[in-house]
């Protein structure tokens, strides 16, 4: 399911979005508020994501420059940015950029908004 999901991501990046908005907005389990949070909690990941976030999209290499951190290391911060749903990487020929999903932050914060209010929040399934 994984690398099916992967390839529609890439062929249809529009439809992907609206599927991914769409699942947001219906619900944010507690696992995905955790997996969302554990990404931001990090100080480096945080930064790649206000920088990416900043832009209309970045590449690998504009963000080691920007951050004087090793390709490696940007590559491993920038898994976990798209598997929390935070970015969304496109290849383009010999490049992969980077753009942030708003749509996460916005779901997220109602989220933790509702969590404040004292509701519980979904389980995972």
């Amino acid at each position: 399911m994984q690398i099916f999901w992967h390839f529609f991501r890439e062929q249809f990046p529009l439809a992907s979005q609206a599927m991914i908005s769409l699942h947001l907005e219906a619900y944010m389990d507690r696992s995905e508020i955790e997996k969302i949070s554990k990404a931001l909690a990090d100080e480096t990941r945080l930064r790649i994501f206000e920088a990416i976030s900043a832009t209309k999209r970045m590449t690998c290499g504009e963000i080691v420059s920007m951050r004087g951190v090793t390709p490696a290391t940007v590559s491993h911060h920038l898994k976990i940015l798209n598997e929390a749903g935070l970015i969304a990487c496109r290849r383009e020929g010999q490049f992969v950029y980077s753009r942030a999903v708003p749509e996460t932050i916005t779901s997220y914060a109602r989220a933790l908004a509702k969590i404040a209010q004292g509701k519980k929040t979904a389980r995972r399934r």
